[in-house]
């Protein structure tokens, strides 16, 4: 009976347990950013902090419903702003502007990301000695620059992002996960080898999953069903790839 009782209020607990959402503001020189900051309140003690790196289209509820999902993990995630508070592209064009501003210097790149990353660490929750970059499309290549940037993280994880070689390489301390449409026509071959080839030479600790019949943005329900379009959801490329994420996380987190 009591071992009943005991059952029974553990089960009640579980579906009690509550992921909390707060928007973070933070400051990089005179402009400010605004991320969204998820974790599980139940969760006792400090936790490894993860930080999810939005697409091309920046900070919006797509990014925020991942970092509630990465939380449910028992992770406190950190969906970061790397446009600044309120830029937001109201269009694929205006996206490909911004994100081109980022992707052509990536020094300004990396220092918005590594503030996002200074922020999670301020989080009470997080234990600092355990924190992960994530990120989709542009912020997979995001999370792979950070990792060149030097960056004192665990693990980086790219989806769908943009994969090149890098003289800064040698830079990585991170392990490093790449989560890639086997046939994205937006990654060439002779990216793919760059990349591969400057990992190998630099003995970067690395994995690197390439899922059949995925393009580009196959995690992402929004970008329809049509691979023609070079862009297509994917779901069992989206179910797998999370898993490797969680398998991964899980592994460096001990």
């Amino acid at each position: 009976m009591i071992k009943a009782l005991l059952i029974s209020l553990l089960m009640i607990g579980a579906v009690e347990a509550k992921v909390k959402t707060e928007r973070i503001e933070y400051k990089i020189g005179e402009q400010t950013f605004e991320g969204f900051l998820a974790y599980d309140t139940l969760s006792q003690g400090k936790k490894p902090g993860v930080m999810i790196v939005h697409n091309w289209m920046g900070l919006t509820k797509e990014t925020e419903d991942k970092a509630t999902d990465v939380a449910k993990l028992g992770y406190v995630a950190f969906a970061a702003d790397i446009y600044g508070k309120g830029v937001r592209p109201k269009d694929a064009k205006e996206a490909g502007a911004l994100a081109g501003k980022y992707k052509s210097d990536l020094k300004l790149l990396r220092s918005h990301a590594n503030a996002a990353i200074e922020t999670l660490k301020k989080q009470s929750k997080v234990d600092t000695a355990k924190i992960f970059v994530t990120g989709y499309c542009f912020g997979g290549t995001t999370a792979i620059e950070v990792a060149r940037s030097g960056a004192d993280v665990k693990g980086v994880v790219s989806f769908h992002g943009g994969l090149t070689g890098s003289s800064e390489d040698k830079n990585i301390k991170a392990q490093v996960l790449v989560l890639h449409g086997a046939v994205d026509p937006f990654v060439p071959q002779k990216d793919i080898d760059a990349f591969l080839k400057g990992m190998n030479d630099n003995k970067v600790n690395y994995q690197m999953n390439s899922y059949s019949n995925a393009v580009h943005s196959f995690t992402e329900k929004a970008a329809g069903s049509d691979n023609s379009k070079g862009a297509a959801y994917n779901e069992q490329a989206d179910k797998r790839s999370w898993i490797a994420m969680k398998e991964f996380l899980a592994e460096l987190s001990k």
